[in-house]
């Protein structure tokens, strides 16, 4: 049985292609190049999101993950490229169109970037306030939803983000990324922090929330366990560009000395050794009636 049979057969990995269609793609960069000064950090950049699925994004620290998803947020300008979300070139749209993609999009950014002056249910009523009108008191309502949907208790809602354990904030910047209902959701390194437990939990959060709300998922991490347990697609970021995209199989098989050594590593051997050994526990025995 390869990976690919294991991602197959675990309901947790959800499909994203609809039957007997082409994958649809909701991002995609294409020649993208930023540089800080003489410093170029991307270089004639590909890759696709497609509808549905959630990606993981890895590659080695400094490479330029997060400057990509900061890239395509419009945090960071490019030299060169295109972006396309949701079949808009954002260079090419009026402001007007770029804010209603914005509220199709949802961000939680590495260590949460809570406003430390604001409570949890303020924190959650920016992206209210900034792209809707609505009474204070649907507001209240609805970011009492947004907080119960992530696993906090109603009562986190007063609290600031100093009064909460760091899952909490987790929890808490992922309300703030749902409150306007998104499309797609820009994961910054979500479970970088949490202890073992905590970041299992938060990844089967953001399972959960994907099969419910039907999101696309565009997470940058280097957890392992994260991008076996929920990622549909793995990319991988090195030389300025994605060396490869696919699945586990894919990365595993793939011929090159970094991806090699973070596939094949200590840690990564570990892990793909326990899941086979798993797979191979719950296989039918051959020759069996």
């Amino acid at each position: 049985m390869t990976m690919a049979d294991v991602g197959a057969s675990d309901p947790r990995r959800a499909d994203p292609a609809p039957q007997g269609g082409e994958r649809e793609v909701v991002i995609s960069a294409r020649g993208v190049t930023v540089a800080f000064g003489t410093q170029v950090v991307l270089k004639d950049l590909d890759l696709d999101i497609y509808r549905g699925e959630v990606l993981g994004f890895v590659g080695g620290s400094g490479t330029g993950k997060s400057v990509l998803m900061r890239t395509i947020l419009g945090l960071t300008p490019k030299q060169a490229g295109t972006i396309e979300v949701l079949g808009q070139d954002l260079d090419k749209i009026s402001d007007q169109a770029h804010r209603q993609i914005e509220r199709r999009w949802g961000v939680l950014f590495q260590m949460g970037a809570l406003f430390s002056s604001l409570t949890v249910k303020q924190n959650v009523q920016m992206p209210m306030r900034e792209h809707l009108k609505l009474s204070p008191q649907l507001m209240d309502e609805l970011a009492l939803l947004k907080v119960e949907l992530v696993g906090l208790p109603r009562t986190a809602a007063d609290k600031y983000p100093s009064e909460l354990s760091g899952g909490m904030v987790k929890r808490a910047a992922l309300a703030r990324a749902l409150s306007l209902d998104p499309e797609i959701l820009f994961l910054d390194e979500p479970t970088s922090g949490l202890d073992p437990i905590g970041a299992a939990d938060f990844d089967d959060l953001i399972r959960k929330l994907r099969d419910t709300l039907g999101l696309t998922v565009y997470m940058v991490t280097h957890d392992l366990d994260s991008l076996y347990s929920i990622c549909d697609r793995i990319a991988v970021l090195g030389e300025k560009r994605v060396l490869v995209a696919g699945t586990l199989d894919d990365m595993l098989n793939f011929d090159h000395p970094w991806v090699r050594s973070y596939f094949h590593g200590v840690r990564g051997g570990r892990l793909f050794k326990a899941v086979h050994a798993k797979a191979s526990n719950e296989s039918p025995a051959k020759g069996s009636d």
